[in-house]
């Protein structure tokens, strides 16, 4: 989903969040259960794929089955995005 930043009245990519259900070769990259940022790359997605920020703060690409998409209330939300 797309808004409008308010700002420069440019048009800005909303966060988007997913839930970690597996990690299989990659448990010191991602926590199941653990709800992670996800970055929209449509190349990717194409190819089955999934841009997460990790535990490094990085973001890489990871099996798209290993993540279910979520939705968070703006409350959700704004306490992701401020957490540290």
């Amino acid at each position: 989903m797309r808004r409008n930043d308010g700002r420069t009245g440019q048009r800005t990519e909303r966060t988007r969040y997913a839930l970690c259900v597996c990690n299989d070769g990659y448990a010191a990259s991602l926590e199941v259960r653990k709800i992670y940022q996800t970055i929209r790359d449509r190349q990717a997605e194409a190819r089955g794929l999934v841009r997460v920020v990790d535990e490094s703060g990085e973001d890489y690409l990871y099996p798209a089955q290993f993540f279910v998409p979520v939705a968070l209330s703006k409350t959700a939300r704004d306490a992701l995005a401020h957490a540290g």
